[in-house]
């Protein structure tokens, strides 16, 4: 995906602002949210090609904003991340692939992974999925 509108969804001030400025340097615009409440406001605001949002996250979290999403949205695609909580990354990476995310990612992960998996997406990729 060529200079994608992204939303950015991670409760992680310090992560979301590390990774919005790597798709900002990649030619992306990117938008924020906090939660999956947010997230969702956000949406009403912007129309975006892409979601990419944290699993764990206080009030609304991820899992939900992908169900959500894959039932209001479900040709957007959705790229989930988990750190774990209390469960390890995988276990909330495959609730978010049954949820509808297109690709999921563990954290911590090299920004060059999730460039790629933003790639992937493009419909001219020979790596989509």
């Amino acid at each position: 995906m060529n200079s994608s509108r992204i939303l950015l969804v991670d409760d992680d001030d310090s992560l979301r602002l590390a990774l919005r400025r790597a798709l900002e340097i990649e030619g992306h615009t990117v938008f924020e949210a906090s939660d999956g409440k947010r997230a969702l406001e956000r949406l009403n605001e912007a129309a975006v090609d892409l979601v990419i949002t944290d699993i764990i996250m206080p009030d609304s979290e991820g899992l939900e904003l992908t169900l959500k999403l894959h039932k209001t949205h479900p040709h957007l695609p959705i790229i989930a991340i988990s750190g774990g909580g209390n469960w390890t990354p995988e276990f909330h990476l495959e609730l978010a692939r049954r949820a509808g995310a297109t690709h999921v990612l563990a954290k911590p992960f090299a920004v060059e992974e999730l460039l790629e998996k933003i790639r992937a997406l493009s419909p001219a990729s020979p790596l989509k999925s």
